[in-house]
């Protein structure tokens, strides 16, 4: 059972979901993309408690049930918020840690400033831009004024279901899910403004627990390609049959995935690493 609990953290309270209970293995701590919430591992965390493995997702601050900043942050604000979370949740170390888009680059922050906490790290994508692409990005996922006529929320929903439709999804559970991505309000743009105003190597080079890399078709999926050349000791697998909404439409198997990784023996991390149907090395 997936229980919800808020931590304090440096700008108020944080809300968390876990799953499990701490045993011998360490604990996986998941980062969501912007803006959605931790609800996106909902889902995955349930399977993880059923194999006997601890979750824990945590709402970005402003984004979810999360207090916000007083002001727009970057990754490096967020990821002391999450260290934040960490200890006061009480877990010393070692812990693992798993991120999603905006969620990579706030895990691979605290990876390479923590290597004493961090044992492990899962990246769903690890964008690498170029200086045209983040010109671009910052373009599409700069702030939009809310529109009378609600044109605003139509163009999201046309983006979601996009990305999200299908591959594990129905209509339905897309309605479910959608509601997640408004919670920001006026704040909606402040995860993508941090992630696209981060360093363009996402300090990969400067992580030497091993990473590993799910690479699924969604919109990062050509820049995550570019990942491998800066990882000291990670691994890409592409994902070409998974996209957006992966955990919640295949669950099981992304678990299987993820702790075939993390339950790896420590000489050889990606070893025996159990791909779904379609799977393949990068």
């Amino acid at each position: 059972m997936v229980r919800r609990a808020y931590v304090d953290g440096p700008y108020g309270q944080m809300h968390v979901r876990v799953a499990g209970v701490r045993g011998e293995r360490p604990p996986l701590i998941c980062f969501h993309m912007s803006p959605m919430s931790g609800r996106i591992y909902q889902r995955f965390l349930e399977v993880l408690e059923r194999r006997g493995r601890m979750g824990i997702a945590i709402d970005t601050p402003g984004f979810g049930m999360s207090d916000p900043p007083p002001a727009p942050p970057g990754i490096a604000d967020y990821s002391r918020a999450m260290q934040a979370a960490i200890a006061t949740l009480g877990l010393a170390g070692p812990v693992d840690l798993m991120g999603y888009h905006t969620g990579s680059m706030i895990a691979a922050d605290l990876a390479a400033d923590r290597p004493d906490l961090v044992r492990r790290l899962v990246c769903v994508s690890a964008p690498i831009f170029t200086a045209d692409e983040l010109i671009e990005m910052q373009r599409l996922y700069a702030r939009h004024e809310p529109a009378v006529d609600g044109s605003h929320l139509l163009r999201r929903w046309h983006g979601f279901v996009r990305w999200n439709l299908g591959r594990g999804l129905t209509i339905e559970e897309l309605n479910d899910m959608f509601p997640e991505g408004l919670l920001a309000g006026n704040r909606e743009w402040w995860g993508h403004n941090a992630a696209f105003s981060f360093r363009s190597d996402m300090r990969l080079d400067e992580v030497a627990q091993p990473v590993l890399v799910l690479n699924t078709d969604d919109d990062l999926t050509e820049q995550s390609r570019r990942a491998p050349k800066l990882m000291r000791n990670g691994r890409v697998v592409e994902l070409p049959h998974w996209g957006h909404g992966f955990l919640d439409g295949f669950p099981e198997q992304a678990a299987d995935l993820v702790m075939s990784f993390l339950d790896a023996d420590a000489a050889d991390p990606f070893g025996a690493l159990q791909l779904p149907e379609g799977g393949r090395p990068g």
